[in-house]
């Protein structure tokens, strides 16, 4: 999977090399405290006390359909090798699917092994698995701090690393110009604990070009394919949380200062890795945000959405009925927002989650945090979503495909 989901605590985050305990532990989930959360034993029984029903007239139609007849995008992160080597699964995403997300196979460290050389084989398999099954395509990730390949540390300089980034930009998005949706430009720059007045991270990017690398990839993607959605993707931006407001905050800053300079940023991602107990969810504060961010003419996509049931019950009944919950709890307020055009889980399946490896459960049971379970069944989290959709206000088509690539 993709190296860059984020939890809500008590892992403070995590990254996808890196499985976190605050800000820069070495804890691992089985070792989380539990008592040091909002995660008490109370908190759950009272989730799990209160059923909620996510009952359906029929389990057809697929994810897909039932976004596109609101005008939606349902699409899921995923890996070429997967889809070639698992024929059951593959059609499982074809079922449920309107786009995929490259999940690892456009990274830097995958696409850009060596200085002078590029290996597009799984990206361009993936690419043609879409084409040939006419889906959209959408690309992550141009710029992100925690995907860069080794050779980057002793090659990229001062003088050279404006060169580094504009070529690999205008080598991966030309050639995919035309076939791609949108794709995330810019991953995970912000953090505001790292101090800095704009919130910026501290990143090789930032010292070695500056503030205005953000803008620079932005440009450079655009002039690269004019046709692709352009987005800025963060996360962290879902709770009623210190970190979470201030990263908000900082983002509407940023968004503001790029639409001053014309910068060619169409969207934001939301990546919104949920976590399968936390209560500090305030949808009247989120949705004023939302509001925000779409006044300053921007998109609003859920890129990598999952909800991680470390912390929850073994029981598959009560586990499955939080985890269906913080779907629905999101959505609903997603979904409302007119600006938002698409909804993406990171993964479709529990067969392939990525919080198999980082987020582990402590009982060794099987983690359940995805639409469909590891026998490709759909689960309690796939009728919160169909129930999402169905209850979503209609969307024109323009909204969800103006400004990018309609098809691969």
């Amino acid at each position: 999977m993709s190296q860059s989901s984020r939890l809500a605590e008590p892992m403070v985050r995590l990254t996808r090399r890196q499985f976190l305990w605050g800000m820069g532990g070495g804890m691992g989930a089985a070792a989380v405290p539990l008592s040091r959360t909002a995660y008490h034993g109370y908190q759950i029984n009272r989730l799990a006390s209160q059923p909620r029903s996510f009952a359906l007239s029929s389990l057809e139609p697929s994810l897909a359909e039932r976004a596109a007849a609101k005008g939606l995008i349902y699409g899921a992160a995923t890996q070429h090798h997967l889809l070639a080597n698992d024929p059951e699964f593959a059609e499982a995403v074809l079922r449920e699917c309107q786009m995929l997300v490259t999940e690892n196979d456009l990274q830097w460290n995958q696409v850009h092994p060596d200085p002078e050389r590029f290996d597009f084989a799984a990206a361009d398999g993936l690419a043609e698995f879409a084409q040939m099954h006419q889906l959209l395509l959408r690309g992550h990730n141009l710029v992100w701090h925690n995907s860069l390949p080794d050779w980057f540390k002793t090659t990229a300089t001062p003088q050279t690393a404006r060169q580094i980034l504009v070529n690999h930009i205008q080598t991966v998005v030309g050639r995919y110009a035309g076939r791609m949706h949108s794709w995330d430009v810019v991953n995970e720059a912000l953090l505001p604990a790292d101090g800095r007045a704009d919130g910026l991270r501290q990143t090789p990017w930032l010292e070695l070009i500056g503030t205005d690398y953000i803008e620079l990839a932005f440009r450079t993607a655009a002039e690269a394919d004019p046709a692709a959605l352009l987005v800025y993707n963060d996360f962290e931006l879902d709770y009623d949380r210190p970190q979470d407001q201030a990263k908000r905050m900082a983002l509407l800053r940023l968004l503001e200062r790029l639409k001053q300079r014309d910068v060619p940023i169409q969207a934001i991602g939301m990546q919104a890795h949920l976590w399968g107990g936390e209560t500090r969810f305030n949808a009247a504060k989120l949705s004023s945000w939302l509001e925000q961010v779409a006044s300053l003419g921007l998109k609003i996509l859920v890129t990598e959405l999952d909800v991680t049931d470390q912390p929850l019950p073994q029981d598959l009944a009560i586990r499955d009925q939080i985890v269906a919950g913080a779907y629905a709890d999101y959505l609903a307020v997603l979904l409302e927002q007119p600006a938002v055009i698409a909804v993406l889980t990171w993964g479709l399946s529990d067969r392939y989650s990525w919080l198999a490896e980082f987020a582990p459960r402590s009982d060794s049971a099987a983690v359940r945090p995805l639409p469909l379970d590891q026998h490709l069944q759909r689960k309690l989290a796939w009728q919160a979503i169909a129930q999402a959709f169905d209850q979503a206000p209609v969307r024109t088509k323009q909204s969800a495909t103006s400004g990018a690539a309609t098809s691969p």
